[in-house]
């Protein structure tokens, strides 16, 4: 049963979400393969990152927890991970936006950008020799100036605080594989690489990287289904 945990991770993360698209009210259903699509673009630097990160031992996977298939040395887990957890991102997303008035969130988009940019320079600047920590701040302030002053999108403080209400999700995914609830961690971190600043037992940097994620996969799927205002 151990070998099968990473797969069960991922399959209790989007099952839900799966069988509520079906739902006639929100018929997510229809919306597949346009997700499929704005995901891989998305998935695709997301997992060379992974790869390179694994190859220079930054992070590496506990293949005990795993079926033991790998694909350029990411076990096929890993791989479905980067389809599993956007999907229920932007599902949940998706439903919030159909169901409830958001709008008026987006008067903090300029505070969320500007604080966001602010506080990740400094971590980047004082933490630089730190691989993970350094490129993770690097691809969330380029994320969000890209998002916010190039493509000029209102809906950055709408996602993030879709992101927070995630949160207990974030913290029940990644906790376990970090380590919470199980013998050791599925997914091992070099300490000389990241701050070692942990909430629980999942490093800091696992919420900014999730977070970056987040605004790309919403990005792509609505420039996808067009589904914007």
């Amino acid at each position: 049963m151990m070998h099968y945990t990473y797969l069960l991770i991922n399959f209790f993360t989007v099952i839900i979400c799966f069988l509520a698209s079906f739902d006639r009210r929100i018929q997510f259903n229809k919306l597949f393969g346009k997700f499929l699509l704005s995901s891989t673009i998305v998935a695709i630097p997301f997992i060379l990152w992974d790869i390179w990160f694994t190859a220079k031992g930054v992070w590496w996977f506990d293949l005990h927890y795993t079926l033991g298939i790998k694909i350029a040395e990411l076990p096929i887990e890993e791989w479905l991970f980067f389809y599993c957890i956007p999907f229920a991102c932007v599902f949940t997303y998706y439903c919030l936006e159909k169901f409830f008035k958001m709008e008026w969130v987006g008067v903090f988009n300029n505070l969320i950008v500007f604080t966001a940019v602010i506080v990740l320079s400094v971590a980047g600047l004082l933490y630089y020799e730190k691989i993970y920590t350094l490129l993770t701040v690097v691809v969330t302030i380029l994320t969000l100036c890209y998002l916010h002053f190039i493509a000029k999108k209102d809906w950055i403080a709408k996602a993030s605080f879709v992101y927070l209400i995630l949160m207990p999700g974030f913290f029940a995914v990644n906790g376990i594989l970090t380590g919470s609830l199980i013998p050791s961690p599925v997914v091992n971190y070099n300490p000389d690489e990241f701050l070692g600043v942990r909430m629980g037992t999942i490093p800091i940097e696992d919420a900014v990287y999730g977070y970056s994620q987040f605004l790309l996969n919403i990005y792509f799927f609505k420039k996808i289904t067009k589904n914007e205002k």
